[in-house]
């Protein structure tokens, strides 16, 4: 079974009340009881308490932007040296800078939450900030290291989601981290938490853009320089981003949420660009793809004035972290893989010019 199929399926579960993929399966079970017992303790070391995010960011005139912030551990700012270091607080500073108006930031974020506590979290959000423009959701992790039920999981960010949607907020979700991107977890568990975590982010990608929302793929947080430069990157836990990490992350996220915000830069409001190996595609197919491409946004998009075709939902998936040149290189190489000729002839009659894309479809 394909990833797209397994996201498609937990996402489809949610929906409908059903159990998600059982984990159980992947491996024998007293083997993966013990293993789950090491993925605890390794990821549940090292929390903390962060510092403090809320606030007024900038020093623009006019309305102030209003930014909620819900989630885990990420969201909260865990690893952070400072307050202004946090994911939120390096956003906000973004969004003012890039608007030429303050930031109202409000972080209702708990360290360790997973998916089922956002629902408490959204309405002390909704509370303190009824007027919020964008709500920002990092979340996943723990779910993974608590093996909760995915399907479940998968439902509380949709119902989050809706919720928002309905009040009017746009929403922008930094979807499961790669946990098999955590040194500390030893193998062979490392690769199966890895599994896990990317067949838990390309589902929340499905059940985010149905709700209305879109995401943002943050996988090994974001890129290589995670991998590359572990001792920057990650905090002294090996967990957690460092302040350098919460900056690369935010930077991934900053575009989508000021497009979110309606304001327009050089890489917001555009269509797909087939240099940077962008695609309008099924939704389930979008999911897949961004998993392994961390910086990716999958949203909704119509086509010919339809929301969906004989596949699904209709997404878009933009790279605004790729360099067009370099994505054109890699997107040639990996042409030529099957299932394109429909995706292709929707890029055709999306992207500007008639340019056409290339597809490859990874697991």
């Amino acid at each position: 079974m394909s990833r797209a199929s397994r996201a498609r399926r937990i996402a489809s579960a949610a929906a409908y009340g059903g159990g998600g993929v059982a984990a159980a399966g992947l491996v024998g079970v007293a083997v993966l009881q013990a293993e789950v017992l090491v993925a605890r303790k390794v990821i549940g070391e090292g929390a903390g308490t962060p510092p403090p995010s809320d606030g007024t960011y900038g020093a623009g005139f006019g309305e102030a932007h209003r930014i909620l912030l819900l989630g885990d551990s990420t969201a909260a700012g865990v690893g952070a040296s400072r307050s202004e270091e946090t994911l939120g607080a390096i956003v906000a500073t973004g969004v003012a800078a890039l608007s030429g108006h303050p930031v109202n930031l409000r972080n209702v974020s708990r360290s360790g939450a997973t998916s089922p506590q956002l629902l408490g979290q959204l309405d002390r959000g909704l509370r303190d900030m009824p007027d919020a423009q964008v709500a920002i959701i990092m979340i996943g992790a723990n779910d993974v290291k608590e093996r909760l039920d995915r399907a479940a999981s998968v439902r509380a960010l949709s119902e989050t989601v809706s919720r928002l949607v309905g009040q009017g907020i746009e929403v922008v979700v930094g979807t499961c981290p790669d946990l098999g991107t955590v040194r500390p977890i030893p193998q062979p568990l490392r690769a199966l938490v890895q599994r896990w975590s990317r067949d838990l982010a390309a589902a929340q990608t499905v059940a985010v853009v149905e709700a209305g929302g879109r995401t943002v793929s943050t996988g090994d947080l974001v890129g290589p320089t995670f991998r590359e430069s572990p001792t920057q990157m990650f905090s002294a836990d090996g967990l957690h981003p460092s302040s350098a990490g919460y900056a690369r992350a935010a930077a991934a996220l900053l575009p989508s949420v000021v497009d979110a915000l309606g304001l327009r830069t050089l890489d917001t409001g555009r269509r797909p660009d087939h240099r940077r190996g962008e695609h309008v595609e099924p939704l389930p197919e979008a999911a897949q793809r961004a998993v392994l491409d961390p910086g990716s946004e999958v949203s909704a998009v119509d086509v010919d004035g339809r929301s969906r075709g004989e596949r699904g939902r209709w997404a878009q998936l933009l790279r605004r972290h790729r360099d067009p040149d370099a994505a054109t290189r890699e997107s040639g190489a990996a042409e030529g893989e099957s299932g394109a000729a429909e995706t292709a002839s929707i890029d055709s009659r999306v992207a500007d010019d008639g340019n056409q894309t290339t597809h490859d479809r990874p697991d």
